[in-house]
């Protein structure tokens, strides 16, 4: 069922922002990557700001349980999930209530009346009702009895009321493809495959999809739809992708790349379990996924897989990170190489467990006793997340060394238009096990014995030999204690400890070498530097176009690599007056910069509200610190 040809009133828009907002049990999340599908067939760019509750089993109609999807999808290039809202569907009051300051005056709203009882408004502690009171005069309402259309539609079968309620999200979905001329057959597709074996809940699904999709015609009120036209993009294969998904689709590339046996060792935990999801979907490429009993257990066996020669990687969230410190100083000692992926969330302890923030940096980059350095990367965005997996995994290997890669529930849930990227374009990705004795690898020891040297460095990287065990001759062990230098025996020697401390340390900074030049975009000079990491990077890239277009000579640069930083971002820094750090914590990439840099000044913004940056605060702090109004 495609759009009707014969709608009167239909106004082109080069992008608009939609917000669905309800119970967890209304579906929203459902909706609203519906929703998405289909703007993904109808080839906009796109981003998504999924939203969940903590309360796992929040009380229906309150506030603290409401759930929202937000999608911002346009003709033209899309970074941010979106500033103000055009479109809110509010399946309650509550939603109504907690979501109403994000929709732009003017801006349309499509509410279920039938959800505004007084029992509603009494769970969404609302004095008066918002539909009449005045509250809505500044917006388009449409009072749309929702429940009670869902439920005559299928007045006629034998399923129970509460299932019938749980498909009125079908019809707000409906209305919503309808609204801005969304094909509706990749949702009639999804409903299909889904609900394959319960033919009657199928039948439902569809009927009120078609209901919904068919109310915008017949209500007179509702007498715009709008229409965004595709997106001029790149040549290539594309497909909407979450960050979850593309940290494990990375993790793939860079089993199948380096032929090394992926094993993903995992405890579940929010938001980081869809990794193990959607790893274990993916076993025809020999992934391994193991679901431990502990964060330690996953940490430990990711490691013991590296040591057998596998490529090792476990991911975790918010405290599980602390409960890995033990098993990653381990890897900085052993020298194996492992993967660690952080999605982060807001802290600390339990903390915020569904919104993200990028509370844990400092954690990565100094959080492990002794001196144990080790690489730290940041994923940019959810497409990003993929080619950020695969950087980690090629680094581990190639200098032996644990790596974090730092996502977080934004990019993790997030999705974009992403493009599938040629495999045969992909880094070169090479592993050097030693498979026999050499004689760079082997001496006598004191008994006159050949001893394998488990500790002699490649010249250029400093990583050390890596054999599998069992290889003829290369015998070795590993443990935590301190090593001697080449032969990895126990060693309490003061000046041989000095020496190991300082080899990894400058194993650490050597790759600096594989930092690509540091991109500046928009003014490679001038007033001011935006320099952020890791996923506001569209805010902030929005936030530079803005600047630059109403006069402002404004740079910005989002790392990649955290530590070590970049060898050229030294240069770039001079470039410029000022530099702007906004990070979404209480200022922690500053404190690395300024104890790199202790000649510069750094300005923070910092923002820990459980949600993204708008392009605007940044745009604001920009105007604030040049001392001098934006021209209109």
């Amino acid at each position: 069922m495609s759009a009707p040809a014969d709608t009167t009133d239909t106004k082109e828009i080069p992008e608009a922002t939609v917000l669905f907002a309800g119970d967890s049990g209304d579906g929203m999340q459902i909706t609203g990557s519906q929703f998405t599908l289909a703007s993904a067939y109808a080839q906009n760019d796109l981003a998504t700001l999924p939203d969940y509750p903590a309360e796992i089993r929040a009380p229906a109609g309150t506030t603290f349980g409401v759930s929202a999807f937000q999608l911002h999808f346009g003709a033209e290039e899309v970074r941010t999930p979106g500033e103000k809202v055009d479109l809110l569907v509010a399946m309650n009051a509550a939603a109504l209530k907690v979501h109403l300051h994000r929709v732009r005056p003017g801006g349309t709203i499509i509410v279920n009346v039938n959800a505004f009882e007084e029992k509603d408004l009494t769970k969404a502690d609302l004095d008066q009702n918002p539909l009449t009171d005045g509250t809505l005069d500044d917006y388009q309402v449409q009072e749309v009895p929702l429940t009670e259309i869902t439920r005559e539609a299928l007045s006629d079968t034998d399923l129970s009321l509460q299932k019938v309620d749980r498909s009125k999200n079908m019809f707000a979905l409906g209305l919503a493809l309808w609204m801005y001329s969304r094909p509706v057959e990749p949702a009639q597709e999804w409903i299909r495959e889904k609900f394959g074996d319960k033919p009657a809940i199928r039948d439902a699904n569809l009927t009120v999809l078609e209901k919904g999709f068919h109310y915008g015609e017949t209500v007179d009120a509702i007498g715009t739809r709008y229409e965004v036209n595709e997106a001029a993009m790149a040549p290539g294969t594309y497909r909407a992708v979450r960050g979850a998904e593309a940290l494990a689709l990375g993790l793939v590339a860079a089993s199948v790349k380096s032929d090394l046996r992926l094993f993903y060792g995992s405890y579940p935990i929010t938001p980081a379990s869809d990794i193990l999801h959607e790893l274990s979907e993916h076993k025809n490429f020999g992934v391994i996924t193991f679901q431990a009993e502990d964060e330690i257990a996953a940490a430990t066996s990711a490691l013991g897989a590296s040591f057998g020669g596998d490529l090792g990687v476990c991911a975790t969230s918010g405290p599980g990170v602390a409960l890995k410190t033990e098993t990653i100083g381990l890897g900085v000692m052993t020298e194996l190489p492992l993967v660690v992926i952080d999605m982060q969330r807001g802290g600390p302890s339990t903390g915020l467990p569904t919104k993200p923030e990028q509370g844990d940096l400092l954690q990565a980059v100094y959080g492990r006793n002794g001196e144990a350095p080790l690489p730290v990367l940041a994923a940019t965005s959810p497409g990003d997340c993929f080619h950020t997996a695969y950087e980690a995994c090629r680094i581990a290997v190639k200098y032996r060394t644990p790596v974090l890669v730092l996502a977080d529930g934004y990019l993790g849930n997030g999705s974009e238009a992403w493009r599938i990227p040629d495999t045969d374009t992909l880094p070169a990705f090479d592993v050097d096990f030693e498979t026999e004795a050499t004689e760079r690898t082997m001496h006598k020891d004191q008994d006159g014995n050949d001893q394998f040297l488990p500790y002699v460095r490649d010249p250029e990287t400093l990583a050390r030999a890596w054999a599998r065990p069992g290889t003829p001759d290369l015998e070795h062990r590993l443990g935590g204690l301190e090593k001697e230098h080449q032969t990895g025996n126990v060693s309490y020697d003061a000046e041989n400890h000095q020496k190991m401390v300082e080899i990894r340390a400058q194993k650490v900074q050597n790759v600096t070498q594989d930092i690509p030049p540091t991109q500046v975009y928009g003014h490679s000079d001038g007033d001011l530097l935006v320099l952020g990491w890791g996923s506001t990077k569209g805010a902030i890239e929005e936030a530079t176009e803005r600047a630059v277009d109403r006069g402002r000579r404004v740079g910005s640069v989002v790392l990649r690599h955290v530590w070590p930083l970049p060898a050229d971002l030294a240069d770039v820094l001079g470039r410029f007056d000022h530099v702007l750090v906004p990070e979404l914590n209480n200022g922690q990439l500053i404190r690395v910069l300024r104890d790199q840099y202790p000649n510069r000044d750094f300005t923070p913004l910092n923002k820990i509200q459980g949600r993204p940056f708008r392009a605007e605060e940044i745009v604001e702090k920009i105007g604030s610190l040049l001392g001098r109004p934006a021209p209109a």
